[in-house]
């Protein structure tokens, strides 16, 4: 898809996570960076999104022991809050993408089963996906983590403030509702983590080097935490 071009508010903008979907915390990762890098060093870098499961380090890093996961408990709705899925980007020289508005729908599973309110079912890197009844999704939390800096030309996260109270918006109305929402760019610097209603409009342009310079990396650790066990047989894919 193209770049967004809907004007845009920096992060001096004070959003709050239950009025606009999106807060900042401020060097809330910046201890765990250097753990963070070396455990994610073990993956594949320069992709569009690595799925990243089965990994014990990373799942202890972002338990609700570690700051992360308890900021996130805190967030999200219901007890035994937890870490399910986890997706590296890494836009560099070698990978660039720009991603237009939409809403998260599918949530990662251990395996596939038929259990009604569920579907369709889709799979991503030999990881199966389906798409909850949307209740699901309201009740979660999704970080983004930062391991390199992001400003206005390093293809920072753009959000459509207010749209996780909406619902479940049908894709051919998403744009008329971006274009009545502020918009807003989500800047960071390294180790600094935005916490959302996962449910809410989201974009992001391709990367624009500054006249001269090179391309800059900018790699985001993407976490979505939930609360409680899907219904049986579904089990959340975990770390």
């Amino acid at each position: 898809m193209g770049d967004c071009d809907t004007p845009v508010r920096g992060d001096a903008f004070q959003l709050d996570l239950g009025r606009d979907g999106a807060c900042l915390h401020r060097a809330l990762a910046a201890p765990l960076v250097a753990g963070l890098s070396a455990i994610l060093a073990k993956w594949p870098d320069g992709h569009a999104g690595t799925r990243i499961a089965g990994d014990a380090d990373l799942a202890r890093l972002l338990g609700s022991a570690e700051p992360i996961g308890a900021m996130a408990a805190a967030q999200a709705s219901g007890r035994d809050v937890r870490p399910v899925r986890a997706v590296l980007f890494d836009k560099n020289d070698r990978a660039d993408w720009s991603l237009g508005w939409h809403q998260d729908r599918t949530i990662a599973v251990r395996g596939r089963a038929d259990v009604a309110g569920f579907g369709p079912w889709s799979i991503k890197q030999g990881i199966q996906h389906v798409e909850p009844p949307f209740a699901v999704i309201g009740g979660m939390v999704t970080v983004r983590i930062h391991l390199d800096p992001v400003d206005e030309d390093n293809a920072p996260l753009l959000i459509a403030a207010g749209s996780h109270r909406l619902g479940r918006i049908p894709v051919n109305e998403v744009d008329s509702v971006v274009a009545r929402l502020p918009v807003h760019a989500c800047l960071a610097e390294v180790g600094d983590v935005w916490c959302y209603r996962t449910p809410i409009l989201h974009a992001s342009n391709a990367a624009r080097p500054k006249t001269g310079s090179m391309h800059r990396r900018r790699r985001v650790l993407q976490v979505d935490y939930a609360a409680g066990v899907l219904p049986a047989p579904l089990e959340w894919l975990g770390i």
